[in-house]
């Protein structure tokens, strides 16, 4: 957790949960549909993860809704079924609608066969991965979820933006008052978390993104702006080169690119850019990728759970390095993130509540909040 002192407002979750549903509803996404949608970007905020939660609500949906690169109404076609698996064509519609549509089939049938898998193409931005495997995780299974993105992680050695910052995702359940949790990014940094740099005015910490000569680059504005002609990357998990294992982060990065495509047959790298050779929008085509395991399949959930919970309490009570308070597991820190603001709200700084002003004038909505009246 940070030690630093919250200075932003908070907002009460209830308010903006309303809020977001309705604004959702005034472009045009259906009201289930928008419950959905508002809460998988509010568990972003919940667990902490800023860079995913209201910081996204506008340039990452609402603004693409208006561009017509992500259509409101999701119309989500079954491609191939089996007893286990899924191949989905959510149609470029709401990427968090048809995994939500998604993990409720392979939970009900990992209930039946101890398994299930599944995939989805011409999808959009599906939210945090940790989501979809928390669905897998509160009913009692083990959740593994990934998706491509555009492109913009370099592979090892090179300096061209080619794969995703492609999440590899996996909640378990454990016998603790959380799951363990593990949710990131196969680079070194994401898209958002640089974008909510750029909109906080802070730089992007050094050796995080290379440059086409080479160098690193910690302006937040200038990295989007360049993400966005090629002329910068994002670099794997280990950073630059092989002395630091960045060929590890470069290997997980491909496999999920591989499974987010090649399970269901889906475009791929380039494809993803969301432009077309002349610069004008086009439809992101996104896959994603969900597995369910039952362990009541195996040796059943409160084995599962107990062997879990002792492997996490033994990490955290292991031998702290000089100066440290604490050893934290997969989830905790998004757990604690949650005790600290369930009661408070969501803490909304100057950018985002710019946003909401002007989202609720423009769809003539009537809210009132608390920050207006500083």
């Amino acid at each position: 957790m940070s030690n630093t002192v919250e200075t932003r407002p908070y907002v009460a979750w209830e308010l903006v949960n309303d809020f977001m549903v309705d604004v959702f509803k005034a472009y045009g996404v259906p009201e289930e549909d928008a419950k959905i949608c508002t809460d998988v970007l509010l568990e972003s905020d919940r667990r902490g993860i800023e860079s995913h939660g209201c910081n996204r609500f506008k340039p990452i949906y609402l603004d693409r809704i208006k561009n017509g690169t992500l259509l409101p109404v999701t119309k989500i076609d079954i491609v191939k079924e089996t007893p286990t698996t899924v191949v989905m064509d959510a149609n470029n519609g709401m990427g968090m609608v048809a995994s939500y549509k998604m993990m409720e089939m392979l939970i009900d049938k990992a209930k039946n066969y101890g398994m299930a898998g599944g995939a989805i193409y011409n999808s959009t931005h599906y939210g945090i991965a940790g989501y979809w495997t928390t669905m897998a995780e509160k009913a009692g299974m083990v959740g593994i979820s990934g998706t491509n993105a555009r492109p913009s992680v370099a592979p090892t050695f090179g300096v061209e933006p080619m794969m995703g910052t492609n999440p590899l995702t996996f909640t378990m359940p454990t016998d603790e008052e959380f799951p363990f949790n593990f949710d990131c990014a196969t680079s070194t940094i994401q898209n958002g978390k640089i974008e909510y740099y750029e909109r906080s005015g802070k730089p992007t910490p050094a050796g995080l993104v290379v440059t086409k000569d080479g160098n690193t680059l910690t302006d937040s504005g200038k990295i989007l702006k360049d993400m966005r002609a090629g002329d910068c990357a994002l670099l794997p998990l280990g950073g630059l080169g092989e002395e630091t294992g960045g060929y590890k982060g470069y290997g997980f990065t491909t496999i999920v690119e591989i499974l987010s495509a090649a399970l269901a047959g889906g475009p791929f790298m380039k494809e993803l850019s969301g432009k077309n050779p002349d610069g004008t929008n086009r439809m992101y085509q996104l896959g994603h990728f969900f597995f369910v395991i039952n362990p009541e399949f195996f040796m059943g959930l409160d084995t599962f759970r107990k062997t879990a919970g002792d492997i996490c309490r033994g990490l955290r009570e292991s031998e702290k390095a000089p100066g440290q308070e604490r050893i934290y597991t997969a989830g905790e820190k998004e757990f604690l993130s949650w005790q600290e603001r369930k009661d408070k709200g969501v803490p909304v700084g100057e950018t985002i509540q710019k946003e909401f002003m002007a989202l609720r004038d423009e769809c003539g909505l009537d809210y009132h909040f608390p920050f207006e009246d500083k």
